[in-house]
């Protein structure tokens, strides 16, 4: 669909912004739990993870499990959970290939095994939760990818019998179908997929690192790891106000500049912003349906992720996804009121008759890219250190899957795991400056052209698709 302009003339709009805090949601909360201590001095552990996201906390919490004895450590340079792991929109997807395109263009003979995993892996999410006690508002309710121009349309038309082919279902809908089950005059079509569910993304951050300490991980909060070496038979992490030395180390640092410089090349950040409504009333709720409170996202190459939270809120983002020159990383550029303007007409346009709903919320921050766009491994100083990354905002679910493979491979095990193409294979690591930043200024600009002219892919984004570079979900 057209994208309307936004202009600054448009105080009813713009007036929707007025009173919305510039934090996400989901961390507003009174029952955030307090910080842990910091790390002070020097310890030792058989197994230090660096990060308190989701992948950090999967990595702590699943070494317990397969070692109760395991002495393992965490450490987080803030608190746990909130950079991306406290902010995204929660949808906590099986697929581990960032959507079934992804994976069909680049992992096609094993993709069958990896809709399998994902499954599975999403079914151990579930489980964990039950097994903990972990009240993170996990409901199985599916995902439905939105068609808002006939070029879409014909597009996922396709998908469910490709789909099949591979293990995965999903159901078409037609234009009166995703009518019925969500009004907005902009749905033509819908792919539904039962293979998501939604979590409050804080919560379940919060959750895992209450089981994880439960099990004896010890946790620092407020404690950056600055510096990485080689220390005899181990490694030793340096902190703030002391070190740590183990034998070794797990890296879920995703966006953050990784301790393994190797690894640099191969992530990107790129800024996702979000807006949340103010609950709506049962009358607003009902004048949009939405019984199924499935995800939602349309199927634009600048798309829009959007879902329904315990309250009855709408968080709304995506679309902009924003890329500073140098690998841009400051807390000033998760504000960009120009981007939340856009984000609210978008809305309006979308669901009309919520006109005059207020957003109490508005926020971005950075989320790792690679060019795969979903995760890779990798190891340093001997096979001690493992690195897993670059999620391209798909992780609610898959960094359970990637700490599982990141535990395998640091412990050297050969399995149907660590044999996948998937993980022994990795991205091409992203160009210096300025081509890095000119590339990916090209890249969104065709991309958003290709939305503005029926899916049509200009010659850079064909040289992208030829090289395996093409970003289409």
């Amino acid at each position: 669909m057209q994208r309307p302009a936004t202009s600054s003339s448009d105080v009813g709009l713009l007036a929707a912004l007025a009173d919305a805090q510039p934090r996400p949601f989901w961390l507003d909360d009174p029952a955030r739990p307090e910080p842990r201590p910091a790390l002070v001095g020097e310890e030792e552990a058989d197994l230090v993870v660096v990060g308190g996201g989701y992948s950090g906390l999967w990595t702590a919490l699943l070494a317990k499990e397969d070692d109760p004895d395991r002495d393992v450590v965490l450490v987080e340079s803030h608190t746990v959970g909130w950079a991306a792991s406290g902010r995204n929109g929660g949808f906590c997807s099986a697929s581990l290939t960032h959507g079934f395109g992804n994976g069909l263009a680049r992992f096609e003979p094993e993709l069958a095994t990896l809709v399998s995993l994902g499954e599975a892996n999403l079914a151990g999410i579930e489980s964990s939760l039950d097994r903990y006690g972990i009240d993170a508002e996990f409901e199985r309710t599916g995902e439905l990818s939105v068609a808002v121009a006939d070029w879409q349309v014909d597009e996922l038309r396709e998908v469910p019998e490709v789909a099949r082919r591979y293990g995965q279902d999903t159901e078409w809908l037609d234009r009166d179908e995703i009518q019925a089950e969500v009004h907005s005059p902009t749905y033509l079509g819908a792919l539904r997929s039962d293979d998501c569910a939604l979590v409050h993304p804080a919560k379940l951050a919060w959750g895992l690192a209450a089981a994880a300490a439960s099990l004896g991980v010890r946790i620092h909060e407020n404690t950056a790891a600055t510096g990485l070496r080689t220390d005899g038979a181990g490694v030793r992490v340096r902190t703030g106000y002391g070190s740590l030395r183990a034998r070794q180390v797990a890296l879920a640092t995703n966006v953050f500049p990784s301790l393994l410089r190797r690894v640099r090349p191969y992530v990107v950040p790129v800024y996702d912003y979000v807006l949340a409504t103010e609950p709506l009333t049962s009358d607003q709720l009902a004048s949009i349906g939405w019984k199924s409170r499935a995800g939602i996202g349309d199927s634009a190459n600048q798309f829009h992720y959007y879902r329904l939270t315990a309250d009855n809120r709408v968080v709304w983002g995506g679309y902009d996804a924003v890329y500073h020159y140098g690998n841009g990383l400051r807390p000033e550029l998760d504000q960009r009121p120009e981007t939340f303007a856009m984000l609210a007409a978008h809305f309006r346009e979308t669901f009309p008759q919520l006109d005059g709903v207020r957003f109490s919320h508005a926020w971005g921050g950075a989320i790792d890219t690679c060019t795969r766009f979903c995760p890779f491994w990798a190891t340093g100083h001997g096979g001690r250190v493992g690195y897993v990354g670059g999620y391209t905002g798909l992780g609610v679910g898959a960094t359970r899957f990637g700490a599982r493979v990141l535990l395998d491979v640091l412990a050297g095990r050969r399995n149907e795991l660590t044999a996948l193409d998937l993980v022994r294979s990795r991205p091409l690591p992203f160009p210096p400056e300025p081509l890095r930043w000119l590339g990916i200024e090209a890249t969104r600009r065709s991309l958003d052209r290709a939305d503005r002219s029926d899916g049509r892919r200009n010659l850079w984004l064909r040289a992208l698709d030829r090289l395996g570079l093409g970003f289409d979900s």
